[in-house]
């Protein structure tokens, strides 16, 4: 049997490509009033969405640690990469090492034959770091070979992204209530990136002509050999937008493949829909870009 990639559902990948590539994906956990949900598994995120547009408010949380300890039990004898969250956005990451270091007393060695990295990616960031871990896997590259290229590709991952409505980052603690306020009345969008596992905004654009264009223009400014490379693109529920993107990015930088997907409820509890969000590399890396996605 061949090394088996985990990851959890921030990753927002497609069901296509998570049942190809046999990736076990963890749900965290999506909460509204009394009612537990598990992302991607018992809420979709077109639920979520409507449900944000009627005045629904969710609230998330990390894997249980339960949970953890039963998928990671039940690999304790095989090789395994667990590829998590932004531990600077989600407890899971921090969890799972307490989980790996009370079985490894149970099961010597168990620490060694399962690694976890955390990607400090988010959406489909995280999303293609897990993509390039699953095609090595495949391809029978050894565990620490895969452990080098995730942290690689984690590093050197770009997440430039913005939102419909501050308002739902203000929910978050994202943005001040002032901030949402007067950037709803002045049209105002903020672009954001991930840096260092945190949500940082870099810049505002008014209105969504100006917010496309510099969207594209950061792609060209921080990307590298864009066109040999896998370009990710998530969305709130607006298809229609993310395949107005692809075609400007397919225009401009002919990339090998563009991965389009909706944003996952665990994601999209925050960032609220219209979400547009775009995934790209800023570096060539050594052990090669991510396969195009039949």
């Amino acid at each position: 049997m061949g090394i088996k990639i985990i990851t959890d559902s921030a990753c927002d990948l497609g069901k296509d490509i998570i049942e190809a590539y046999g990736i076990e994906v963890m749900p965290l956990l999506v909460n509204y009033g009394e009612y537990e949900r598990l992302d991607g598994v018992s809420i979709e995120p077109k639920e979520l969405f409507d449900g944000m547009r009627a005045g629904n408010v969710y609230k998330t949380a990390q894997i249980p640690l339960a949970e953890l300890m039963k998928v990671f039990e039940s690999y304790k004898d095989r090789e395994c990469l667990y590829l998590s969250f932004s531990s600077k956005l989600s407890g899971t990451c921090d969890t799972a090492r307490i989980v790996i270091e009370n079985l490894s007393e149970k099961y010597p060695g168990l620490e060694k034959r399962i690694r976890i990295v955390d990607t400090k990616c988010a959406s489909g960031g995280m999303g293609l770091v897990v993509l390039k871990a699953a095609q090595m896997a495949e391809k029978g590259y050894s565990l620490d070979e895969i452990v080098d290229a995730a942290d690689y590709y984690s590093r050197h991952m770009q997440h430039i992204f913005t939102v419909d409505q501050l308002e739902y980052l203000f929910r978050g603690g994202r943005v001040s209530r002032a901030q949402a306020l007067v950037g709803g009345l002045l049209n105002v969008k903020p672009i954001l990136d991930v840096q260092e596992g945190s949500l940082i905004p870099i810049e505002k654009a008014r209105g969504k002509k100006h917010l496309h264009k510099r969207m594209i223009g950061l792609i060209e400014e921080r990307g590298a050999n864009l066109e040999n490379q896998v370009i990710g693109i998530n969305h709130g529920d607006d298809l229609k937008s993310a395949e107005k993107f692809a075609e400007m990015i397919e225009e401009r930088f002919k990339p090998k493949h563009i991965v389009i997907d909706f944003i996952g409820c665990a994601i999209g509890a925050h960032s609220g829909p219209g979400t547009l969000a775009l995934f790209f590399l800023d570096e060539d890396p050594p052990m090669g870009q991510i396969d195009p996605i039949a």
